[in-house]
């Protein structure tokens, strides 16, 4: 028999944090309302990094990916991981749908099956178009220029006419070691920020907006951005639902990142399936419908 039923899955610096600092208390506080619900069910949890060379994952039966926000760092050895366990360690989501999410080429993917995606152009590794001849060619003003690869606003830059100049040594720099992506810059983050839908079982349960700092415009708290209660409208709530169907298969839980392009129609900034803060904090029933969804799956 196995030790655990389940493991959440974190990342390293965060197995064992101090519990002091609000954010890894945050942390710990949503992943554990997790762990209540899955134990109430009677199953075994634990709490380990995907990287942890000393735990032995043929005793857990399934992991659950959660803070492993490390993974886009250590990518190479993140995917060996994943390929050595998931034969025998059911993962949550599944290990298909992690590889497809990973890179965001999928917003292609989305796009083809009716989801309203910004104008998305990837410049892939060893390409050698300037950002002057890209952004001629699409007709942008001012557009975002991030890794196909990565979270936390990595490599994330606002680009416009009198900066461009500037980021052509970065993108140069960038694009011989990995694929970099393009997109309008959509000024309603500035004033609307984004919405985040959580949709757990192919329903959305809740949704919280998050906004930049003045003089920013990354939402993410990394980089000073704030996170307020959001009452999800009908069409938020259609959206989110329609961008986890349009999923080869339905994941097990997914956020759905939303803001209103020029047009004021919804357009899907990410899906994310790999990692995602859940913001249980701001709904905890949503920690337990996730806890009787793997129990199900079980």
């Amino acid at each position: 028999m196995s030790d655990y039923d389940v493991v959440i899955l974190t990342d390293m610096r965060y197995e064992a944090p101090d519990e002091g600092q609000w954010y890894n208390a945050q942390l710990l506080h949503e992943e554990q309302l997790l762990r209540d619900g899955l134990e109430a069910r009677g199953l075994r949890t634990a709490r380990v990094a995907w990287s942890n060379p000393n735990f032995e994952w043929s005793c857990t039966r399934a992991a659950v990916f959660r803070s492993t926000w490390d993974y886009f760092e250590k990518f190479a050895e993140f995917c060996r991981w994943m390929q050595q366990i998931e034969g025998g360690t059911h993962l949550f989501n599944a290990a298909s749908l992690v590889r497809w999410n990973i890179d965001k080429h999928y917003l292609r993917d989305l796009a083809e099956r009716g989801v309203n995606v910004p104008k998305t152009h990837f410049i892939e590794r060893g390409e050698t178009s300037t950002l002057r001849e890209l952004v001629t060619a699409n007709r942008w003003s001012e557009l975002i220029l991030k890794p196909a690869v990565s979270g936390a606003a990595r490599h994330t830059y606002r680009i416009n006419n009198a900066n461009i100049e500037a980021h052509e040594a970065v993108l140069r720099e960038l694009v011989r070691e990995e694929a970099m992506m393009l997109q309008p810059f959509l000024s309603s983050v500035l004033t609307q920020g984004e919405v985040s839908l959580v949709v757990i079982g192919g329903r959305c349960t809740h949704a919280v907006r998050k906004v930049a700092k003045a003089g920013d415009f990354r939402v993410q708290d990394d980089h000073g951005g704030t996170v307020q209660a959001h009452t999800p409208t009908v069409d938020e709530i259609e959206f989110a639902e329609h961008a986890v169907a349009a999923c080869s298969q339905t994941p097990l839980y997914a956020r759905v990142d939303v803001v209103r392009d020029e047009s004021d129609a919804l357009s899907l900034m990410e899906l994310e399936l790999v990692e995602p803060e859940l913001f249980f904090r701001f709904y905890p029933p949503a920690a337990d419908l996730l806890a009787a969804a793997i129990a199900k799956a079980l």
